[in-house]
Parts: structure tokens; sequence; C-alpha cells
């Protein structure tokens, strides 16, 4: 059996850096240097939580 769960995030870049959040958490704002980078952070926190 195969699960399938998506999340939304937010996300904008600022001075050369990728910032965002999962919608679900606010609070915990992570960064990258790219969008792939900052997509690949997301995720980590969203399987930490």
């Amino acid at each position: 059996m195969l699960s399938v769960e998506s999340t939304k995030y937010i996300y904008w870049q600022d001075e050369g850096k990728w910032l965002g959040y999962l919608q679900d958490y606010p609070d915990y704002w992570t960064q990258g240097e790219s969008l792939e980078d900052l997509q690949a952070h997301l995720r980590d926190l969203y399987h930490d939580l």
C-alpha cells in the first residue's frame, strides 16, 4: 500500500537566499542556496515534524 502526502509551503527569495516554511508550521523557517536546496530542507523539516 502506497501513501502519498502533500503539504503546501510558502517561499520567497531575499538577498540571494531562498527562505520558506511549511504552511501548517509557520514558526519553523528554513533557507537554501537555491529553490531546490530550500525544497530539500523543507522536506527534511516535514519529516522531522
